[in-house]
């Protein structure tokens, strides 16, 4: 698969998936597909599993299958990563990110403890295992940094993309007392490898998929006929 940007001016706005004949690309977010060349039958939507739909908020899913070339819309100010994977990676990723990944890439849960998920609002991380790549949709361009085994690395909650399954993570703030009062949520990361960042905080504002939204209104924008037209 490759991936083409239409210009390096929009870069963070569109960009095609160029697929080859036995390719295939799972898209988790279809409604950012704004054009598909191929033929109808390359397209197959099927409902995701209960997990998924509660993580990425979403029912329907799309499997692309080529030859063919996806157009991929994406929000304002968002950019799209694409990151190789092997059999061998440990990366643990926030699942809300995905946009897309390629067949032959699967995926196992690790769930947060108690704290974790009551102040990130996730509940799981996603370990993907390829070959393959993974379709990531950040605020911002991607930046890798690499962890140190002893000195802490303080990231962001709302910034941090993905860490080594093997890292140590605590919350925490940081700084004196004033700057501590005033901070978001830090994670202290300490270990080996590298963690994956966005360099802006989101904004849930650019894209409908970042913010919360009932369960009865997806169902309903999702299964009735021009559901996402009416339904806002």
């Amino acid at each position: 698969m490759e991936i083409i940007y239409e210009n390096a001016s929009s870069q963070a706005r569109m960009a095609t998936l160029q697929l080859l004949k036995g390719e295939a690309v799972h898209v988790l977010h279809p409604n950012q597909i704004v054009a598909f060349q191929g033929r109808p039958e390359q397209r197959e939507d099927a409902l995701m599993k209960l997990p998924s739909m509660y993580r990425k908020k979403r029912l329907i899913q799309s499997r692309i299958l080529g030859p063919g070339r996806v157009l991929m819309g994406l929000p304002e100010a968002y950019s799209l990563a694409v990151v190789p994977l092997e059999a061998e990676d440990d990366l643990l990723f926030e699942f809300r990110h995905v946009l897309f990944y390629t067949e032959g890439v699967t995926f196992t849960t690790h769930l947060q403890s108690v704290k974790n998920t009551l102040i990130t609002q996730d509940l799981v991380k996603m370990q993907f295992h390829g070959p393959g790549s993974l379709g990531l949709l950040t605020a911002g361009p991607i930046h890798h940094m690499a962890l140190d085994a002893v000195e802490p690395l303080y990231v962001d909650v709302s910034c941090l993309v993905a860490y080594p399954r093997q890292a140590k993570l605590r919350l925490c703030v940081y700084g004196n007392t004033l700057a501590s009062q005033h901070m978001n949520y830090h994670w202290e990361i300490t270990g080996h490898g590298h963690v994956l960042m966005q360099p802006c905080k989101p904004d849930p504002k650019l894209d409908e998929h970042m913010k919360s939204d009932s369960l009865l209104r997806r169902i309903a924008r999702e299964v009735l006929p021009f559901g996402g037209v009416f339904i806002k």
